[in-house]
Order: C-alpha cells, then sequence, then structure tokens
C-alpha cells in the first residue's frame, strides 16, 4: 500500500504498556502541518495532540503565551450534542479541568524569557467508557512536544492512580507499602471502588503537578500514592525518550529575551536599597505604597529612556523584589508579613450572617476573605452534565467568583474563567468526601463563595467558608473540612529550601510552588500542587505535607470555635423534603395521561415533585402538611390491595349480580386515588338473600368492604361490611 514519496511513509507506531494495559502511539500520518502531532490508544479510547508555534516572540508581552484546550467530541462517545445548535460550543466544566491538567506541567518546563505562541489542541477521537481520556491526553500532549522543534524541557508523564480495599493484589505497574492497593489509571468499575483519585505528572527526576481527591487519606499514604505513580512517569520518560530519538526531533535555539546588562546595573545600584526598605513593611497597604513610590523614583531618575524602556526597567524591578524577599525568608526565615515559615495568619469567622439564605458564612484568614452561602435545592435541581461520562447529574456544586475589588483592582466584570472553574471545581473535590448520601439528606447542594478580598490561598479560604456555611444550614456533614496553601522558596546554587505554610499572594507571585491542601483531622480529602520550577522530590514533598497537616488542624481549631456541628434544624425559607420508593411501573399511573395526575396533586398541594426512572419519589415544599397530603395522594394512587384489608368505598357501577365499588380511604382514613375499584357480589352485600342490587345500595353510596379475594389478573372481589351507626361492624 506505501509507495516511496507516500504520505504514509512516515507513519510510525510504537507500543509500551501502562497500568497492564497496552497503550499504542502513532505519529507521522495525521495532521502534517502541525509542529508535533501525535495519536495514542488505550482500548477503545483514542486522542490526538496537536502542537503549533509562533515564528518570532509576541511583541509586547512578559509572559510565556502557551495555550491548551482539551475538545471533548462528543461523537467520541456516540452521542450528539444537547445543545440547540447540536454542536459542541464552550469547553464544559470537565474539559476546562482537563486543560489546566495537562497545562500545568507542561508550562514549568519551557525556556524563561521565551515568548513565542505556542498552541496545544488535544483532541477526543474515541471515548472507551471504562478508560478514561485525561491521562493519556497528558501524555499525547508530552509526547506531541517532545517530537516536535519547539523548545521543551520534558518530557512528562502522567497517570491517575487509585486505591482499592487496601489490597496488594489490585496492584498495577508496580509495587507500594504493604497493604496499599494502588492501580494506575483505574477502569471505571475500579474508580467507583476506589477511596482516592490521584493525577500526578512530572519528569524523571522530580514531581511537577498533583491534583488528588481523597476520601480522608492519611498523608503518608497519600505520600505513598504520588510516588508510587512517580515510579510510572520515569517509565513514560524513558518510552518517550526512545520516540524521540526515532524520530530524530531537532530543537529550534529560542530566542530569549535578553536584559541589558549596563541598564540592569544602574536599576539596581539605585533601586536596591529602596526596595529593601519597602519590602520591610509587614503591612500589606503600606507595603503597596512604598513599592509603588520605588516604581516612581525609578521612572523619575531614568525618564530619560523610561519610556522606550519601560518593560526592561519593571522586568528589573522585579527581579530585584524576588531576590530580596527569597534570601530574607531563606537566610532569615522571615516572610514579607513578619511571620516565621509555619506561622498561620489571624482567622476570624461568622456564620448565619444573611437571614434569608439557607446556609451562611464569613471566612477571614489575614487578608483574605470569602463569603461563603449554601442554597439546598430539590433532586430537580441538580445539575446536568452533557460531556463524555455516563454521569447525568451532579447532586453538589461549588462555585468560585473573585471579583476585581477583591485585590483592589478597577476592572469590569467578566465571564467565569479557567481560573474560577479550577477553585471551585477544587473545593467541590475537598467536600464531597463528608457529604451525606442522597438517601441520608435528599437535597440538591449549591455553595457560592464570594471572595471579598485576598492575598493568597482565596481557594483554600472558599474550603473552609464553605464547610461552616454546609453546617449553618443544617447539612450533616461527617465533619469540618478546611485548606491551606504551602509555598516553597528553593535556592537553585545552594539547594536551601523553604516550605512555607499559608502563603500570601507574593509569596504565591514570587516562590515556586502552589501546594493547596485541604482535609479533615481525620485525613487528606483534596490536593491541587502547581510548580514554577522543574519539580521537587519526595523530601520536599513530605515536609510539605506534614507542615500542612499542622496548619489544617490549627484552622480547623478555629472554625470549631464557630460552628462545631450542623444546626439541627434547616432553615424556615429551606424546602422541606421527603423521600420515599414506589415501584417503577407505577410511576406511570401518577404522572398520568399528558401529566394529568400529577400536575392535579401540584396544583392541589402547591409542593414540587420529582420522581426517578427508579421509583425514587421527592416532594418538597416550605408546607410540611402539604407534603403530607401529597405523600398520601400518591400512595394512594399506587396503592395495591391485600386480601383482609378493610377500605371505605364509592359505588360507581351496578350490574344485576353486583356493584362495584371504588377505593377512596383505607382504614385509618388515608384517601386513595388512582380509580381502583372491585365488585361486591349479589350475595355479599348482606346477611340476608337480596333480590336487587339497588335494595341495599345505590350509585354515589359510600360503603366499608372487606378484601376476599383477588385473581391472577388483579380482579378484586369484597365483601359488604354493614355497621351501625357508631361505625362498627354489624355482628
Amino acid at each position: 500500500m506505501t509507495k516511496k514519496g507516500d504520505i504514509m511513509e512516515n507513519h510510525k507506531k510504537f507500543e509500551t504498556t501502562i497500568g497492564g494495559r497496552k497503550v499504542l502511539v502513532e505519529t507521522g500520518h495525521l495532521a502534517m502541518q502541525s509542529a508535533g502531532s501525535c495519536t495514542v490508544t488505550c482500548g477503545e479510547t483514542i486522542v490526538m495532540a496537536n502542537v503549533t508555534m509562533g515564528n518570532k516572540p509576541r511583541e509586547g508581552v512578559d509572559f510565556f503565551p502557551l495555550s491548551v484546550e482539551f475538545e471533548e467530541k462528543m461523537y467520541s462517545v456516540g452521542k450528539i450534542p444537547g445543545s440547540f445548535k447540536r454542536r459542541e460550543g464552550r469547553a464544559g466544566e470537565k474539559a476546562i479541568l482537563t486543560a489546566r491538567l495537562i497545562d500545568r506541567p507542561l508550562r514549568p518546563l519551557f525556556p524563561k524569557g521565551w515568548y513565542n505562541d505556542v498552541c496545544l489542541i488535544v483532541t477526543t477521537l474515541s471515548t472507551d467508557p471504562e478508560i478514561s481520556p485525561e491521562p493519556f491526553a497528558m501524555l499525547a500532549s508530552s509526547i506531541a512536544l517532545t517530537i516536535s522543534d519547539i523548545p521543551f524541557g520534558g518530557p512528562t508523564g502522567s497517570v491517575v492512580v487509585g486505591r482499592i480495599n487496601n489490597s496488594p493484589s489490585e496492584r498495577r505497574g508496580g509495587t507500594a507499602g504493604d497493604g496499599v492497593g494502588f492501580v494506575v489509571n483505574p477502569t471505571t468499575e475500579q474508580r467507583e471502588k476506589s477511596d482516592m483519585h490521584v493525577v500526578v505528572s512530572g519528569t524523571a527526576a522530580a514531581i511537577l503537578m498533583v491534583e488528588a481527591a481523597a476520601n480522608q487519606a492519611s498523608e503518608a499514604d497519600m505520600l505513598a500514592a504520588i510516588m508510587f505513580g512517580h515510579e510510572e512517569i520515569k517509565k513514560q520518560v524513558e518510552f518517550q525518550n526512545t520516540i524521540a530519538k526515532k524520530i530524530g526531533a531537532v530543537k529550534k535555539t529560542p530566542e530569549i529575551k535578553q536584559i541589558d546588562e549596563a541598564l540592569e546595573a544602574r536599576v539596581r545600584s539605585y533601586a536596591t536599597s529602596f526596595i529593601e526598605k519597602a519590602l520591610h513593611e509587614t503591612d500589606l497597604e503600606k507595603r503597596r505604597e512604598a513599592e509603588k513610590g520605588v516604581d516612581e523614583m525609578v521612572a523619575d531618575q531614568f525618564a530619560a529612556i523610561f519610556d522606550e524602556r519601560a518593560g526592561e526597567i519593571a522586568e528589573i524591578l522585579y527581579n530585584i523584589k524576588k531576590e530580596v524577599v527569597r534570601n530574607k525568608i531563606l537566610a532569615k526565615g522571615i516572610r514579607p508579613d513578619g511571620r516565621g515559615t509555619k506561622d498561620i495568619r489571624a482567622i476570624w469567622g461568622q456564620v448565619g450572617i444573611l437571614p434569608r439564605v439557607h446556609g451562611s458564612a464569613i471566612f477571614t484568614r489575614g487578608q483574605t476573605q470569602v463569603l461563603n452561602t449554601c442554597t439546598l435545592g430539590t433532586i430537580g435541581d441538580m445539575q446536568k452534565i452533557d460531556d463524555l461520562t455516563d454521569e447525568e447529574t451532579k447532586r453538589y456544586m461549588h462555585h468560585y467568583n473573585m471579583p476585581p475589588y477583591a485585590t483592589g483592582e478597577a476592572k469590569p466584570l467578566r465571564m467565569t474563567g479557567r481560573r474560577e472553574v479550577g477553585h471551585g471545581a477544587l473545593a467541590e473535590r475537598a467536600l464531597e468526601p463528608v457529604l451525606p448520601t442522597e438517601e441520608e439528606f435528599p437535597y440538591a447542594i449549591r455553595t457560592v463563595s464570594e471572595v471579598l478580598s485576598s492575598n493568597g490561598s482565596s481557594s483554600m479560604a472558599s474550603v473552609c467558608g464553605s464547610s461552616m456555611s454546609l453546617m449553618n444550614a443544617g447539612v450533616p456533614i461527617k465533619a469540618a473540612v478546611a485548606g491551606i496553601a504551602m509555598g516553597l522558596v528553593k535556592d537553585k546554587e545552594t539547594g536551601k529550601v523553604a516550605v512555607l505554610s499559608d502563603i500570601i499572594g507574593l509569596e504565591d507571585f514570587l516562590g515556586d510552588m502552589d501546594f493547596k491542601v485541604a482535609g479533615t483531622d481525620k485525613g487528606i480529602t483534596a490536593i491541587q500542587m502547581d510548580m514554577k520550577i522543574a519539580g521537587i522530590d519526595e523530601s520536599i514533598l513530605k515536609t510539605a505535607l506534614t507542615q500542612a497537616k499542622d496548619g489544617r488542624l490549627s484552622i480547623l481549631k478555629n472554625m470549631n470555635a464557630v460552628i462545631d456541628k450542623p444546626a439541627e434544624k434547616l432553615s424556615k425559607y429551606a424546602p422541606k423534603i421527603i423521600m420515599f420508593t414506589i415501584k417503577p411501573d407505577k410511576i406511570k399511573d401518577v404522572i398520568g395521561s399528558g401529566g394529568k395526575v400529577i400536575n392535579k396533586i401540584i396544583e392541589e398541594t402547591g409542593v414540587k415533585i420529582d420522581i426517578e426512572d427508579d421509583g425514587r419519589v421527592f416532594i418538597a415544599s416550605v408546607d410540611e402538611d402539604m407534603i403530607a397530603k401529597a405523600k398520601q395522594t400518591i400512595q394512594g394512587i399506587i396503592f395495591e390491595p391485600e386480601v383482609g384489608q378493610e377500605f371505605t368505598g364509592k359505588v360507581v357501577r351496578i350490574l344485576e349480580f353486583g356493584a362495584f365499588v371504588e377505593f377512596i380511604a383505607d382504614s385509618k382514613g388515608n384517601p386513595i386515588g388512582g380509580g381502583k375499584d372491585g365488585m361486591i357480589h349479589i350475595s355479599k352485600l348482606a346477611k340476608t338473600r337480596v333480590n336487587k342490587v339497588e335494595d341495599v345500595v345505590k350509585i354515589g353510596d359510600e360503603v366499608h368492604v372487606k378484601v376476599i379475594k383477588i385473581d391472577e389478573k388483579g380482579r378484586i372481589d369484597l365483601m359488604n361490611i354493614l355497621r351501625d351507626d357508631k361505625g362498627v361492624p354489624a355482628k
């Protein structure tokens, strides 16, 4: 089939094994104009990665313009998109989160000072429901970059680590500590059994990114899971190096933006002492004013050249600030706000501050402040999901908003960005393990974090605020959850390291790591780690986890002083919800033709009714009496009489041989609907012989009956129970 010069002569295939499953990598056969392109196949999951690069550095930028997109193609799972236009639109939450997973470990590995546009697009071509595309999208991205001519310090490997039953027999692709059953890239079935979901990415030498969810895992187990994943990453890196060698990729020499040495010497000579003095201020506002003053002084000093060289001067000032802050931390253990490396900022909180809201809380840590609200809704309020997974709804939703005023900026509000989506998802993961089940608490739950002020760790403050507002709303969560952000300063030359607890914005901006850890007093529920350097080793990771635990426990103590258990009662403004189960084949009876039956119940009671396909019925209202009335009506519609039961009925039809009676109430007077009836044979109308049915009953009469027989076709035979004036059956 292939001839010399044919388009397929560059087609190459490479195979490896990841997590006990065969993985096929193909290059050279698709998207020939990309700088680097490949497909990765595992089972019936196929992802394609394509990367391109701009020809020259982008003008006027001081950041690396990397763009990463993850395209969820609905055809890959045999779905037609649910949108009005029936085509894929703006990326959904899962796609955004996956794009962030791809982006974060790659970004630190590009040359510093290189500003060419790089665009990476990963597309799902086929998705096996049992094999998640995310880890293979991350792998494909690294391969595409590695085989391209784009300057890149990879390759990187990426895996998802799960843990099943703590059983060593479930291990895949490596070994771990005794009793820890780790699984690489778990299938859907394995994920349902797993109490961990840890995404790990890194190079052969170091770990670059961790994104984890866990059911209150210990620090030791979390560290073991991460290092287990790193062993698999080393194999992936070796595999990619083999691919790159066979393809013979040659990297372009990056055009690095250089600072004029003479200008740098002049600016440093003039500004360093002023910057040191400005950064000596521990109060944020005073420090900002002092820094602003230094910037103005430098602008005046270099006025003759400032306009055309403002960017270079700003970069020099940034480098000086970075050196001053980092040196002070490493040499003296003193941070910009005067704290030691392990100190937590002052904490203040309050709950129940919004009277009409189902649950509310304020959580303040230093100059970071979050207002959190909790809203309870019916099961019909769950978020509907339209993505590549089989999941159709999401019961718990956490949304994070940070308006410009939170950092004192004068900017208009914009649409929700990737950062907001990511922070919301992180808090959601942190709280999910402690939420009650749907059976225990039949509500949809939405928490919203409004960041009112931000100076570092606002996402972790939103975790704390959410935990408090959930308790205030009366949601019976299993334990309080707190979060803390850890930072790192590492000297490249000496290797000296400082791990920082509860970082502020400046430490995040000038530091080497943003490591967020959330959990209860029993263990970790969520982690998100990003690096600005080429990764960290096990020793630093262990120190950060241990220090984070100490900080988390301290924060939980402060939170418990404000609220230490869920409220006993829900807000009077929250809907009251009950849940019960009916047989699925009875759903049609409750709904009725064209919804007539259920709509009549809703009209008469004012309740909201949701019926699931499995027969679960949810009734919600602020009026508990109306809930009870609606439940009785539904139970009446679906009731199935049994032999020996007694009922009140109404005569609806008379024939020569008997009377048909429609059930209207049970023996306790609870109403029965649905139009179900039975027949009283003329011989069962009275104790004495009856010549004519109308001699005993007429249409419209209410009678008391007893079920004496139900045949195989469901036909019901009744007996008339004659009663005296006091309602006692006649003897």
